[in-house]
């Protein structure tokens, strides 16, 4: 049984494929080669951003990991990454746009990056900063992070905020992000099901709230965007993006 087929195990009904210039822009992303667990060289980061440009984005925000114990990228090293892939998009000529920002662990060495200002965010005067948590418990100065950002005037964008799996018998963690002015995104992928059926529940209640903010790839690699070709068939995808609080249009 093939991957996709694993997914659908159960048909669900389809619909035409979401037109993406609706969203314009995506994100979250890793496509700077060589400095994550994303793109490794020049050649495959140019093929996923035709893949972008092909599926309808007009822009890409790339988020590359920092992450003290296996990615401790700085502003200067995703800057060299960026000007060397926008150099090469450029000599191509592929129409999209493309900028970088940074997805950073909440973990003590991210405390230090904001009181520092060394924070890369997206947003223009918005000031979005995206972070992400630990897989398996709830980082232990996560509100103490959320004020720091906070008072610094960055605004916060909890990144894939349906795969915590430790919060799912307590969605009213979510709802406390929201109350601490975090902003919430979504991985698109997680509505086929790809991360697990209680991830793909959770992710269809958050669309059901009308409480996400931001939508993202998490591109990483080919698959991702083979996931989102199909997540762009889905009912729960139609209704996400027509929702009127979603902000990616205006980035």
């Amino acid at each position: 049984m093939g991957f996709f087929s694993k997914i659908f195990k159960k048909q669900e009904p389809l619909l035409h494929q979401a037109d993406l210039s609706v969203l314009k822009s995506d994100i979250h992303s890793h496509l700077i080669p060589g400095i994550d667990d994303g793109a490794q060289t020049l050649n495959e980061s140019i093929e996923l951003l035709k893949i972008f440009k092909e599926s309808g984005y007009k822009k890409v925000i790339t988020t590359p990991h920092v992450m003290s114990d296996y990615y401790r990228n700085t502003p200067e090293i995703i800057n060299d990454g960026l000007y060397k892939l926008k150099k090469e998009i450029k000599s191509q000529g592929i129409d999209i746009a493309l900028e970088a920002a940074a997805e950073y662990n909440v973990e003590p060495d991210f405390e230090e990056i904001i009181k520092n200002d060394k924070v890369l965010t997206f947003g223009g005067k918005n000031r979005y900063v995206l972070i992400e948590l630990s897989f398996f418990k709830e980082p232990e100065r996560l509100n103490e992070t959320i004020w720091a950002l906070n008072n610094k005037e960055y605004s916060p964008v909890l990144a894939h905020v349906e795969r915590y799996e430790y919060w799912h018998k307590d969605l009213d963690k979510v709802t406390e992000m929201i109350n601490r002015g975090v902003k919430l995104q979504l991985n698109i992928v997680s509505l086929t099901g790809a991360y697990g059926p209680e991830i793909k529940k959770v992710a269809n209640w958050l669309v059901d709230e009308k409480i996400i903010d931001l939508v993202g790839t998490d591109c990483h690699h080919s698959k991702h965007l083979d996931m989102l070709q199909i997540a762009r068939k889905l009912p729960k995808f139609h209704q996400l993006i027509s929702q009127p609080q979603i902000i990616n249009s205006s980035l």
